[in-house]
């Protein structure tokens, strides 16, 4: 049996660290956090995407006593994208996260299903996304939805 090595990269740094375009969408991130509909959870976690033409769309997630109708940030954020400029690459997504004592200390991460929309996005466009994962204390800058998901499903 042969033995295999997957290994991730990325980087880790403070928000004064951030290019202003970088800091500008965890901004829109941070705000969608604000109103993110967590009723049963308390957990809000806001994403905002930037796309090739500059604009900047957020998302949040919106949970339902139905738990698999609920909807995530990312998700929600990729999506109204693809509804709206279908034509228009993707090229960063920011995500921030609160509970009832604020703004997490540590990064959130995406979970699997974002991170097979986020892999669906990156080759519908045919480009890595640069993906910003903002904590307080420091934000994890990740270039590639493959270092978050190296298995990823796929037909081809």
């Amino acid at each position: 049996m042969e033995v295999k090595t997957i290994s991730t990269t990325f980087h880790v740094a403070n928000f004064e660290e951030l290019s202003e375009e970088d800091r500008m969408l965890v901004e829109k991130a941070i705000s969608q956090t604000e109103i993110s509909y967590a009723p049963y959870s308390h957990f809000h976690v806001g994403a905002a995407v930037r796309l090739d033409n500059g604009v900047v769309l957020g998302g949040c997630n919106q949970e339902n006593a139905a738990f698999g109708v609920s909807m995530c940030a990312e998700r929600s954020a990729l999506f109204a994208a693809g509804a709206n400029y279908p034509d228009v690459a993707v090229n960063s997504v920011a995500i921030a996260a609160r509970d009832a004592s604020g703004l997490l200390a540590e990064p959130v991460s995406p979970c699997g299903v974002c991170r097979q929309a986020m892999v669906e996005t990156e080759s519908r466009y045919g480009k890595p996304l640069h993906i910003l994962l903002y904590g307080t204390r420091h934000t994890f800058v990740i270039n590639g939805i493959s270092s978050l998901m190296p298995l990823a499903f796929s037909t081809f």
